[in-house]
């Protein structure tokens, strides 16, 4: 019995051979078909061997990348507010913010504070920088502790969130300080996560980027998180309006050498989430008080 199988499959195994040797020419034939069909798949993964690779380093990244200058921190916050809230959250805020951004007791300043016009709906997002980094962080979180209308508005804003997160972050050494600017404007926020161990080659490419972003003075800031949601990378640019938006970075692609940021750094990142904002009320109040 076992005699007849081993024949059965030998036979069958001489025909299939016997067939690839008759029909070698249509076999040859159907493989360059399909590797004339793939050829420019083929070119496009292939070139994806070669983005430019960062050998191994001992060093933090908050070492390579930020600036050596200063010792900013900056914290960002994202509310997801009740729908029917927003208008008295926006209030609430505009009460007690500026306050504390005034107020020399606390070594803190409010860079701005959005309402998502595109993107996550009904979400207020708030830039902090905090100047001496994470000593000057705990000082202002202990002096806001005693701050008997600041525990006050927390308690009233609690009532108006669905949820909330936030993440400390660090400025790219390549971007300028972010500034307040008269407005009114719209606010883009780029948020990158980037696979891990890819930040300093995501920096080396955006090193030379900015300099075809900065035709009209679209960047405000960029920055990587700390403490957090980890590889994580905002970029935050202003525009007059969203035709604006459109023109500037249609601009950008005459620039030789953005094609190649824009396909390389594609490689590095795990998802982009986009959403542009307005600036209720701090645009104009910070920039008034900073001009007086």
């Amino acid at each position: 019995m076992a005699n007849r199988v081993l024949q059965k499959v030998g036979n069958g195994l001489k025909q299939t051979r016997n067939g690839v040797q008759r029909n070698g020419q249509v076999i040859l034939t159907i493989r360059s078909l399909s590797a004339s069909t793939n050829k420019n798949r083929e070119d496009s993964w292939f070139k994806s061997l070669f983005v430019r690779k960062v050998d191994p380093r001992k060093d933090a990244h908050s070492q390579l990348l930020a600036k050596k200058e200063d010792t900013n921190l900056y914290k960002i916050q994202f509310h997801n507010v009740k729908p029917e809230c927003l208008d008295a959250y926006n209030k609430l805020c505009e009460e007690v913010l500026p306050s504390i951004n005034a107020d020399s007791h606390y070594p803190c300043e409010l860079i701005g504070t959005w309402n998502t016009w595109y993107g996550e709906q009904d979400q207020a997002v708030h830039l902090w920088r905090y100047r001496g980094g994470y000593p000057a962080l705990t000082e202002v979180m202990n002096k806001l502790r005693q701050n008997k209308e600041f525990m006050e508005y927390r308690n009233e804003r609690g009532k108006m969130l669905l949820s909330r997160r936030n993440q400390l972050l660090l400025e790219f050494s390549f971007w300028n300080e972010p500034n307040p600017r008269p407005g009114p404007n719209i606010y883009e926020l780029r948020s990158y996560q980037l696979r891990p161990g890819t930040m300093i080659e995501w920096g080396n490419y955006w090193a030379r980027a900015i300099e075809f972003r900065q035709q009209n003075s679209e960047a405000v800031g960029g920055f990587f998180s700390q403490i957090g949601s980890l590889y994580m990378v905002h970029h935050l640019w202003a525009y007059k309006d969203l035709q604006s938006r459109e023109d500037t970075r249609n601009a950008a692609w005459q620039h030789e050498g953005w094609d190649e940021v824009v396909y390389y750094t594609g490689q590095l990142a795990l998802f982009l989430c986009i959403s542009l904002a307005l600036c209720p009320f701090l645009e104009r109040n910070i920039y008034e008080a900073l001009k007086v």
